[in-house]
C-alpha cells in the first residue's frame, strides 16, 4: 500500500501526535510505502527520508502565538495529490489549510481523533468548541474515524458519530530495558506546559508535599508557572528544567518515586504510560482516557482539585510498600502499550479502506 500520513508538524518539532505518526508510519514502512506529509518549519529540508519512510515538506507559514503555533500550507492538496496514495490518515483540525485539504480529498481517507472534543482552557476554549462544531459535517465523509482511546470513542458516539465509524487504536511506548530503577528524591511530571495539563492545580498542591516536583517540558506557560510556583510558596521545591534530551527524559522517568499527570483534559496520556513502563506508579486525574491508561497501576485524583491531589500524592510517598506494588501492576499494564501493536491494528484499517 501507499500510505500518507498528513499532520502539520512532525519531527524535529516534538508532541504527542508527532510521536504517533512516526512510530506507526516507522513500523509500516517495513512493508508498504509510507510518506509523511507536513508543513516545513525553519532550518528542516523539503524531501527526507527516516526510518525507512519518506517525509515530504510543505513551505508554510507559521504564527508563533501558541504551541504548536498557528500553521498555513497553501500547497498542502496540491501536495497530497501528486502523491497518489492508497490510503491517507489525516492527523490535524487547527488550521484552515489542513481542514480544506481534508474535505476536499477525494481518495479514500480516514481521520485520527488525536484530543478531546471541544477540548482548550482560557481563550483556546471558545475557538476549540467552535472549530470542532463546524468540522463534524465534514468528518461524515471520512471512511473511518480512529480513536486513541475508548473514551474519545464513547464520547464521539454521545456527540452523534456513528459507532459503526468509530475505530479505537491506542497509543504506544517504547518499553525500556529491562532492569531495577532506583528512586529517588522527586515526583515528576512530563508534558507540554500549556493550560489543559492543569499545572497550576500541581504547584498549589506542593505546598502540602514534603518531596520536589520536577516539571519537565517547554510551552507557552513556562514563565507564568515559574512566577506561579513563587506566588504560591512552593519556589524551592520545584524545577522546571525545560524541554529536555530524550536520553535526559527517560532518566527522569527511570528515577523519579511518583509520576503526577493533572490535566484537564486529557484523551489518552503517552507520558503516564512512559513512567508506568519503569516501574512507576502515577497519580492522574479522573479525566478522559487517563482511567483506561493508569488502571490499577495508580491513583486517581479530582481534576481541579489540589488538596485531592496532594493527598493522593502523599499516600504514595509515605507508603513505600504501596507505591511499590502499584508500581509493579503499572509496568505490567505498560507491557501492553506496544507501538507494535498500534501499527498492526492501523495496518488492518488502512488496508480495509484502501479495498472498499
Amino acid at each position: 500500500m501507499k500510505i500518507v500520513e498528513v499532520n502539520a508538524f512532525h519531527y524535529p518539532f516534538l508532541g504527542g501526535i508527532e510521536h504517533r505518526v512516526h512510530h506507526i508510519a516507522k513500523r509500516l514502512a517495513v512493508k508498504h510505502e509510507v510518506t509523511v506529509l507536513t508543513g516545513q518549519m525553519d532550518d528542516t529540508p523539503l524531501n527526507e527520508q527516516m526510518s525507512g519512510y519518506a517525509i515530504k515538506r510543505v513551505p508554510s507559514k507559521y504564527i508563533d502565538i501558541y504551541n504548536p503555533p498557528y500553521i498555513k500550507t497553501p500547497g498542502l492538496l496540491t501536495a497530497l495529490e501528486e502523491l497518489k496514495p492508497d490510503v491517507v490518515d489525516f492527523h490535524y483540525r487547527w488550521a484552515p489549510t489542513y481542514n480544506k485539504a481534508a474535505r476536499r480529498y477525494t481518495g479514500k481517507k480516514v481521520f485520527t481523533f488525536h484530543n478531546t472534543y471541544g477540548e482548550g482552557v482560557g481563550i483556546t476554549r471558545l475557538p476549540s468548541i467552535a472549530n470542532d462544531f463546524f468540522w463534524k459535517s465534514p468528518l461524515k465523509k471520512f471512511s473511518k474515524i480512529v480513536c486513541v482511546s475508548e473514551f474519545v470513542k464513547r464520547d464521539l458516539e454521545e456527540r452523534g458519530f456513528e459507532p459503526s465509524r468509530l475505530i479505537t487504536v491506542p497509543n504506544g511506548i517504547d518499553l525500556p530495558p529491562e532492569g531495577n530503577f532506583s528512586e529517588k528524591d522527586y515526583i515528576l511530571f512530563v508534558g507540554r506546559l500549556v493550560g489543559t495539563k492543569g499545572i497550576p492545580f500541581l504547584l498549589r498542591a506542593m505546598k502540602d508535599v514534603d518531596s520536589k516536583l520536577v516539571v519537565c517540558g517547554g510551552g507557552p506557560d513556562l514563565e507564568k508557572l515559574k512566577k506561579m510556583s513563587e506566588k504560591f510558596g512552593v519556589k524551592d521545591k520545584v524545577e522546571f528544567p525545560g524541554r529536555v534530551p530524550e536520553e535526559k527524559k527517560l532518566a527522569l522517568f527511570a528515577g523519579c518515586k511518583v509520576f503526577v499527570l493533572p490535566s484537564i483534559y486529557e484523551s489518552y496520556g503517552i507520558a503516564a504510560a512512559e513512567a508506568m513502563s519503569y516501574g512507576k506508579p502515577v497519580v492522574a486525574s479522573n479525566v478522559g482516557g487517563l482511567p483506561e491508561v493508569v488502571g490499577n497501576g495508580g491513583l486517581l485524583a479530582n481534576p481541579r482539585d489540589p488538596k485531592d491531589l496532594a493527598e493522593k500524592i502523599n499516600i504514595l510517598l509515605k507508603e513505600p510498600e504501596k507505591r511499590k506494588n502499584l508500581g509493579k501492576r503499572a509496568k505490567e499494564l505498560a507491557s501492553e502499550y506496544t507501538w507494535n501493536r498500534s501499527a498492526n491494528m492501523m495496518e488492518e484499517l488502512y488496508r480495509e479502506v484502501s479495498q472498499t
